[in-house]
């Protein structure tokens, strides 16, 4: 399939990709194009400018900040992976990051667009809610943070007003007793995640203190599984917890699965997850 037509414009600057966001109507924001393009072709999508913020160095980076790690939009893939940063303090991004698509994906997708694309279906966004992430936005009326959880707000809807651009995610850095799992399944090592699960366990005094449980292409977003998160910090068992991970769940059914197997799958890449998670060292 050919695109509709549109126009083509490079920005120099962060503040020149928002103020070409306010100048042209229907604008959306190209950096990876992995998910953008694709939709364009198939004239799902049909945005009349493109602006390419990819080549935005000063949206490119992995650093500290204070008990954080800042993450810039533009960060590729592969970069996220291999930051020495992440490795280091908050794995579970660094390996799920590893976890997206293929390497053609890896080297040119970036965080920024995975999340922004909010597809119910993808990785990053799943850990982000786990670990009760931040997002800075940025646009013409200044700058806000948006809780991970709000940022989503359904299939390719996000928090994003009118403008406004993703510029920052932020991780926290997690300490010593805690455990992280992301395990997902797909038909294909390629292919978007059938369903995923991110846990992340704080532990003291031989139990568990504290559970965040997200899961991927169980909703119109990610989700986190609340009641599982209670149940395993009140003493529950693994599987007991596992089991609870689909309460309230409503996932779809699709040519990759039926919602009964969806929830049968939940169940148990949660139980895969909470014990790597449980168990790491």
């Amino acid at each position: 399939m050919i695109p509709a037509s549109f126009d083509y414009e490079v920005a120099e600057s962060t503040e020149h990709a928002i103020q070409l966001l306010g100048e042209r109507e229907d604008a959306k924001l190209l950096a990876g194009g992995h998910s953008l393009l694709p939709a364009m072709k198939l004239r799902i999508a049909r945005p009349a400018c493109l602006v390419d913020i990819v080549g935005l160095t000063e949206l490119d980076y992995v650093r500290e900040d204070g008990d954080r790690i800042a993450i810039g939009a533009v960060t590729r893939h592969k970069d996220v992976r291999d930051a020495q940063l992440l490795q280091e303090h908050c794995p579970i991004v660094s390996f799920t990051a590893g976890q997206v698509g293929d390497p053609q994906v890896r080297h040119r997708g970036t965080i920024g667009g995975s999340i922004s694309h909010s597809d119910p279906a993808s990785d990053l966004p799943t850990v982000l809610f786990a670990l009760d992430a931040e997002l800075v936005v940025r646009g013409a009326g200044g700058e806000r943070t948006i809780p991970a959880l709000d940022f989503c707000t359904g299939v390719f809807e996000t928090a994003l007003q009118e403008g406004e651009m993703l510029v920052e995610i932020r991780v926290p850095k997690l300490g010593a007793s805690t455990g992280w799992s992301y395990v997902k399944m797909a038909r294909r090592a390629q292919d978007w995640a059938t369903v995923g699960v991110a846990a992340v366990v704080e532990r003291s005094n031989g139990g568990i203190s504290r559970a965040a449980i997200a899961l991927t292409n169980m909703g119109a977003t990610a989700v986190r599984a609340r009641a599982a998160e209670q149940a395993i910090v009140d003493g529950a068992g693994i599987d007991e917890a596992a089991a609870l991970v689909t309460e309230g769940r409503n996932p779809p059914s699709d040519h990759a699965a039926s919602a009964d197997f969806r929830k049968h799958l939940a169940t148990v890449l949660a139980r895969r997850a909470l014990e790597e998670a449980a168990s790491a060292e």
